[in-house]
């Protein structure tokens, strides 16, 4: 029974209904960074996790996800190096921002900042060793973070498989070493974003369908 409930608040959250319009960004976070609920759709080589219905991959290289929706494009980073340092998260909030808050849930840290940029606003959420940001208009923003925060919440990291991948296979699958501990929302485009545009077009010849979502 607690299953089915738990459950039907993730559909509650993934259907853009009036209940995730009309909660808070702190009920809604907390609603999925507190779910037990252990359920996969998207595996790659040492984590899965769960993609919420009307988002689909569009493509991933190197522990970089472009995932779409019918309106927006959220750019999702996995940081394999942190999770095997067992880096600790150290944000503080940024009274400066649309919205910030650190997140705390058991051994798992990390942080949501919200600042607009041109009439639209930049949802940072970084927890579980991974950071997802999209941009969206202000009307969007809550339904953006319910689905933003499911993802990461539902991360699972597989030890047996990283522990056999070498050490200089994680180290270097990435050039530049992007630190999503911190948030660069202050720049005029954040380090993320910046990194995933730089070979978006490599992106589109390596298109990965999620065959979950297509009927």
């Amino acid at each position: 029974m607690k299953r089915l409930i738990v459950l039907t608040l993730i559909v509650l959250l993934l259907s853009g209904c009036v209940n995730v319009k009309k909660a808070s960004l702190e009920e809604i976070i907390e609603e999925a960074t507190e779910s037990k609920t252990d359920i996969y759709n998207t595996y790659r080589q040492g984590y899965k996790f769960y993609l919420p219905s009307g988002l689909y991959i569009y493509s991933s290289k190197n522990y970089n996800e472009i995932i779409k929706s019918d309106k927006y494009t959220y750019y999702l980073y996995i940081d394999l190096v942190s999770y095997l340092n067992d880096k600790t998260n150290t944000y503080v909030p940024n009274n400066d921002s649309y919205y910030s808050m650190a997140i705390q849930n058991g051994d798992k840290s990390g942080y949501i900042e919200i600042n607009e940029k041109n009439d639209k606003y930049l949802v940072e959420i970084m927890y579980n060793y991974a950071k997802i940001e999209v941009i969206v208009d202000e009307n969007d923003i809550n339904n953006a973070v319910a689905n933003a925060i499911i993802v990461l919440s539902s991360i699972y990291y597989n030890d047996g498989i990283l522990d056999n991948l070498s050490n200089d296979n994680i180290l270097n699958y990435n050039e530049e070493n992007i630190d999503i501990f911190s948030s660069d929302s202050g720049s005029e485009n954040s380090n993320l974003l910046e990194s995933v545009d730089d070979y978006e077009g490599e992106y589109e010849e390596d298109y990965v369908p999620d065959y979950d979502l297509i009927n």
